[in-house]
């Protein structure tokens, strides 16, 4: 059975969709993930069989296709972990038929015992999907309090992969959050200083307003005149 299932991904600091498209039919056992992916997406080929196992479903021993598109773009990072677990479950039918399916991105990465773990660049990826129409994400816990900044986006905080079919089958109720920049605005310090001083250095300026927000590590490195000649 075919399953297409949607997540995001970075295209430097832009986010851009992408359809996990999985194929499980019969024939020799085998998993390969097509369509650019990096050794972390490769890799995640024997997270999402421990993950899928360790949460008490069998994995199917049958030919196992997942193309990632578009094929023309290169994948990386560990968040198709998720998305790529809940194709193969919906193929295999261990989750029905879901309504809406092409409402809901899904984003996370597995750890062998099927907990799912924070992501870097929710914030681009999610402001993509918001303008791409998509109502839900589906993300790790821990990265709520980065996706909260965008307006109106329903947000669904999960745990575990458990969590996660439960909740598709409609046998767990988890709390939605609904995104409000305007609480978490009025909430800040307020500064005189702003980014409205410095002229230009439009990309570096979004990549330290991504840091801030995700409370991740940021280095600017200035190109020197002198190394540039050959001086040193």
């Amino acid at each position: 059975m075919l399953s297409k299932v949607k997540t995001m991904s970075l295209d430097g600091l832009n986010g851009y969709l992408v359809e996990i498209q999985s194929d499980v039919t019969g024939g020799l056992p085998s998993f390969d993930i097509v369509g650019l992916p990096d050794i972390r997406v490769k890799e995640a080929k024997e997270r999402v069989r421990a993950a899928i196992k360790n949460c008490g479903v069998e994995f199917p021993s049958r030919k196992i296709l997942v193309n990632l598109a578009p094929a023309d773009k290169k994948k990386e990072g560990t968040f198709f972990d998720l998305p790529i677990a809940v194709g193969i479950l919906y193929a295999i039918e261990e989750i029905r038929k879901i309504e809406n399916l092409n409402d809901i991105c899904f984003l996370g990465e597995l750890s062998l015992d099927g907990k799912i773990n924070k992501i870097n660049g929710v914030l681009p990826m999610c402001i993509e999907a918001v303008n791409l129409g998509i109502k839900k994400v589906v993300i790790p816990k821990e990265n709520c309090k980065e996706a909260e900044i965008i307006n109106g986006l329903e947000i669904i905080p999960v745990d575990n992969l458990n969590d996660v079919i439960d909740y598709l089958q409609g046998q767990l109720e988890i709390k939605t959050i609904i995104g409000n920049n305007e609480f978490i605005l009025e909430n800040n310090t307020s500064y005189s200083l702003n980014f409205s001083e410095v002229k230009g250095q439009e990309t570096a300026k979004r990549a330290l307003e991504i840091a801030a927000s995700g409370s991740h590590n940021c280095l600017l490195i200035r190109k020197s005149r002198l190394w540039k000649n050959n001086a040193f």
